[in-house]
């Protein structure tokens, strides 16, 4: 189940499959929502059928919503798991280990602030059947980046998806997600990525996992990463993330500056910015 990142045409992770949106208003479309239309409805439409998913570690369930005009599939996970230590499948022990539904909420939270909350879906705190955990809207994918890679199939336009996976990467970095594997890519009929599933995410570690996975780097994300403030981050995030876990992200964020920066020094701009 695990690997590494490797090459831009064969980059890391999936989860979801396809989605479903039958709506009761003719020519209604769930794209004309705002992000904050969509957290209202992830938050407040009646549950009308569940499935649990077979996938992944945590089997997060599918949950079909309605509010009476919009009908519409989720992903709700509600996994939030503490331990002193754990062995990982890879065999590695890792010590403090968490597993939380509360890191893909400030995912999210983080993606807004840097500009990336198009390639993170969007995602909540819900509490259903009892269960307090997150939820975020069905994305309509035709496969994951492990059925890419088994079935051999290249991206139509290498330029669009390498440009989406160099901003992936970034915020791998960023997150410092312990758990990155092909399952947490999703790829959209228009070969859109989407990253999702970062529940063992936001590690305390100040150092960057693969700082040689940082090549190029879009402008205006680096100027949003450049701007970022850790009182802002801490503010935001502050029911999800602890202090250290906030200052995690904040040294890692320098980290992936300078790394820029120095790539920009040795090779030039273009070589490194788009």
């Amino acid at each position: 189940m695990q690997e590494s990142f490797r090459s831009l045409t064969r980059p890391v992770m999936v989860a979801l499959a396809c989605v479903i949106i039958p709506l009761a208003a003719p020519g209604a479309d769930d794209a004309a929502l705002t992000k904050d239309q969509i957290k209202v409805f992830l938050q407040t439409a009646e549950v009308i059928k569940s499935k649990q998913s077979g996938k992944g570690v945590t089997h997060p369930w599918r949950l079909t919503l309605s509010n009476g005009t919009v009908t519409h599939d989720a992903s709700f996970q509600d996994i939030d798991e503490h331990k002193s230590e754990m062995k990982l499948d890879s065999g590695r022990v890792e010590f403090g280990f968490v597993d939380s539904y509360k890191y893909n909420i400030a995912a999210y939270q983080l993606a807004e602030l840097i500009g990336l909350d198009d390639l993170v879906p969007v995602y909540v705190e819900r509490k259903w059947q009892g269960k307090t955990g997150s939820i975020s809207w069905w994305l309509p994918v035709k496969m994951d980046d492990a059925d890419r890679v088994q079935k051999k199939i290249q991206a139509p336009d290498t330029d669009k998806w390498n440009k989406q996976m160099y901003r992936v990467r970034v915020l791998d970095e960023l997150v410092y997600d312990t758990d990155p594997n092909l399952t947490n890519v999703l790829i959209g009929e228009d070969w859109t990525i989407w990253r999702v599933d970062f529940s063992r995410a936001f590690r305390t570690s100040k150092d960057l996992r693969a700082p040689k996975n940082l090549v190029k780097c879009d402008r205006q994300l680096l100027e949003k990463l450049k701007a970022l403030k850790a009182d802002e981050l801490t503010e935001k995030t502050k029911r999800y993330l602890t202090k250290p876990e906030v200052n995690g992200v904040m040294a890692r964020r320098d980290k992936i500056v300078a790394t820029f920066q120095s790539l920009i020094a040795e090779i030039g701009e273009k070589e490194v910015l788009y």
